[in-house]
């Protein structure tokens, strides 16, 4: 058996969608009716449904539904985002509309966990440079962001800005610890070995 190697996240960079206001839920990143999938596939889609279409399906205006931002790779919010409901289809679904990571002021606890379980960075910083970092995004949608997480820098353009990235998620990800599956598959010899030295285990 092959043995998995483990990724690691030091650093991600993609281009810049700027997605504004505080206290934006799981509800509205992913509505329920949309969590009724046996797995997670196709769920990016969905992802921001309320918000980016009305009761007849027609656009509304939102960064998502712009063709500038549609291989954006790096979400740039506000406070309190991914409040609410614990459900982990919400960074599933941005996961698989293309988010790698997100910068914002602040983040729910479990919904950072979510997007840590996946390898998606969670970094903050302050009001001013959020809104910094989303003004310059609306203005060079085709120009990357560098999200450095060992570093806890973000660039962009002519700029560098301090971020912070929670220490656990930090050392998670630069250390490849962060998929706890692959880590097991990683050491399956080990597990192997240990199983087999249990007395209460059976061949």
């Amino acid at each position: 058996m092959t043995e998995e190697v483990v990724e690691t996240v030091e650093r991600v960079t993609g281009t810049g969608i700027p997605v504004r206001g505080n206290d934006i839920d799981t509800d509205q990143v992913i509505p329920a009716r949309f969590m009724k999938v046996i797995t997670f596939d196709g769920l990016g889609e969905f992802a921001f449904f309320d918000q980016r279409f009305d009761d007849e399906d027609n656009e509304k205006d939102h960064p998502m539904n712009e063709e500038r931002f549609r291989d954006a790779s790096v979400m740039v919010v506000n406070a309190n985002f991914g409040c609410g409901s614990s459900r982990e289809h919400a960074p599933q679904a941005l996961m698989r509309w293309g988010i790698d990571a997100l910068i914002g002021e602040s983040f729910a606890e479990i919904f950072a966990g979510n997007c840590l379980a996946l390898g998606i960075p969670t970094v903050t910083a302050d009001h001013e440079t959020v809104s910094e970092i989303q003004a310059w995004t609306e203005a060079n949608p085709d120009s990357d962001i560098e999200i450095d997480v060992a570093d806890e820098t973000v660039r962009y353009g002519d700029h560098e800005a301090t971020v912070t990235v929670d220490e656990a998620q930090r050392r998670a990800l630069v250390d490849g610890v962060w998929d706890t599956t692959a880590l097991m598959r990683s050491n399956s010899g080990s597990v192997a070995e240990t199983a087999a030295a249990l007395p209460y285990l059976d061949d």
